[in-house]
């Protein structure tokens, strides 16, 4: 979808133009959900009294070879979010949204089984810092914020109607269309409270959409 806009952007917005939103964040954390790997993995051990554990490598791949769109709570989340990357709609190139890889290190807020990631984004309706055009101040919104890496919830509550409206998909905020995008591992990682969660990650498109 943000492809097409950018394709529209390039094609016919005018000088002094608007793009609403004007920017996204996405975010990503570590999450546990046992409930959702309890439904789709552990009732294998016991089928109405029937053990069908072998099914379960083929149950693990069904259910989590493909990223999963589906909401769910703050309580799932194991620690503060990451900021995966921050874009400007009025500035990024289509060829960006093909791959996109980033570094991350979390420290668990709790005990609890690891599932897999969660990923989602906030999108701002702002006023773009370098438009010639003088918004007024009592209809339109102001420039996005400097912060991109802070807290969704917050950044959504405005203080005043000048600041940008924020639109956030995060977990601790009200479901959405847009849910959450999350990745299982096959197997789920005990960890422990304050114990760091360091790797990397790539989000590539999928050549169905490029």
């Amino acid at each position: 979808m943000l492809g097409s806009v950018i394709t529209a952007r390039d094609h016919w917005l005018k000088h002094g133009g608007l793009i609403l939103p004007s920017n996204a964040t996405l975010y990503m954390a570590p999450v546990t959900h046992p409930d959702r790997y309890g439904e789709s993995i552990d009732f294998w051990q016991n089928v109405n009294g029937i053990n069908m554990s072998a099914m379960l490598p083929l149950a693990k791949q069904c259910a989590f070879e493909e990223p999963s769109v589906e909401s769910i709570s703050g309580e799932n989340v194991l620690t503060w979010p990451h900021v995966v990357k921050h874009e400007d709609f009025y500035t990024i190139a289509i060829d960006e949204l093909e791959s996109v890889t980033t570094r991350y290190k979390f420290r668990s807020m709790m005990r609890a089984p690891l599932h897999g990631f969660a990923f989602w984004f906030n999108v701002e309706f702002g006023w773009p810092a370098a438009s010639p055009i003088i918004p007024q101040a009592s209809v339109l919104p102001t420039a996005p914020s400097s912060n991109p890496s802070m807290d969704g919830s917050k950044r959504k509550k405005r203080t005043n109607q000048n600041e940008a409206l924020v639109l956030s998909t995060a977990p601790e905020d009200p479901p959405t269309h847009w849910q959450n995008t999350l990745i299982y591992s096959y197997d789920p990682i005990d960890v422990e409270q304050d114990q760091l969660i360091e790797g990397s990650a790539t989000i590539t498109q999928s050549k169905e959409n490029l």
